[in-house]
């Protein structure tokens, strides 16, 4: 059995530790509020964005935009990959780093080359282990961004798409469904079909909306397919970010839980090692005692 001071030990530090996860706990919760406001106000336009320019695809020819070119043999895919940059969030990076490996293993089962772009330093880390070329890292960058991120990175796979680098590209992010539900999503951004247009919607009255778009097709695909990788990832970015600080805020609450478990075990423990003190001190008075007597 250990000893008194030994247990007094431990329930500091116990105490000490929940004193931590409950201050991240906190710091998450700040963070989070601003995050899932971003991602609240930015989601809708992403959506909306989908919608219309996969209407516009679909009323193109294939050969109307090199970015809605779907090319006869896919030799290499680049996965860009959103993560986090620091830990204690759980099993939300590696829910990310799962699917990302093995779409990446699914791919080069296939044939193809797989070449990685991360933003996260986890993500970047899991990238430089593996097999897989990393093309490039933002390690440390989902703490502070804005849309410039997404820009650089947009840029990047265009180009890389139009000369020949890359025929197909996946986006891997942190889909925030609600505080406690963070969803590892796949969307393929490169090549974007244009055989499946979505659904029409209907307004109140039953009659279906339909975009109109002036001027010609083709002009509008020139200016709106680059802006609209750059919006998808950017969204993927806001994404990952409020699921980071929800799934982190999560994982403080249940720490902090533990420890007050942790302490309350420890103090049982300390409770029944005084006890066994004081009764072994007693038997040694008792015994002295008779010894006299005798």
């Amino acid at each position: 059995m250990p000893s008194l001071k030994d247990v007094q030990l431990q329930i500091a530090g116990v105490k000490k530790t929940k004193q931590i996860t409950k201050a991240m706990n906190m710091v998450a919760s700040a963070k989070l509020r601003g995050a899932q406001s971003r991602i609240e106000r930015f989601r809708p336009y992403a959506e909306k964005f989908y919608d219309m320019l996969g209407d516009l695809a679909s009323k193109a020819d294939e050969n109307a935009h090199p970015l809605l070119e779907v090319r006869e043999e896919i030799k290499t895919c680049a996965i860009v990959l959103a993560t986090s940059d620091r830990g204690l969030c759980g099993s939300f990076n590696a829910g990310l780093i799962s699917k990302a490996e093995k779409l990446a293993k699914a791919k080069a089962a296939e044939g193809k080359d797989v070449k990685f772009y991360c933003v996260g330093k986890k993500g970047r880390d899991f990238a430089q282990k593996s097999e897989f070329d990393l093309v490039k890292g933002y390690p440390d960058s989902m703490g502070n961004f804005d849309f410039s991120l997404a820009n650089e990175l947009g840029m990047e796979v265009i180009h890389s798409y139009l000369t020949g680098e890359f025929d197909e590209v996946v986006l891997i992010y942190g889909e925030f469904v609600s505080m406690g539900k963070q969803v590892p999503v796949e969307q393929q951004i490169l090549p974007m079909s244009s055989e499946e247009a979505p659904e029409v919607e209907e307004d109140t009255t039953g009659v279906k909306k339909e975009f109109i778009y002036e001027p010609a097709v083709e002009g509008l695909l020139a200016e709106l397919l680059p802006r609209f990788i750059k919006v998808q990832i950017y969204r993927g970015l806001l994404d990952t970010s409020a699921s980071e600080h929800a799934a982190r805020m999560a994982a403080m609450d249940n720490a902090t839980k533990n420890c007050d478990e942790m302490v309350d075990n420890l103090t049982l423990i300390f409770n029944k090692t005084r006890q066994a003190a004081i009764t072994s001190d007693l038997m040694d008075i008792v015994g002295g005692a008779e010894a006299l007597k005798g």
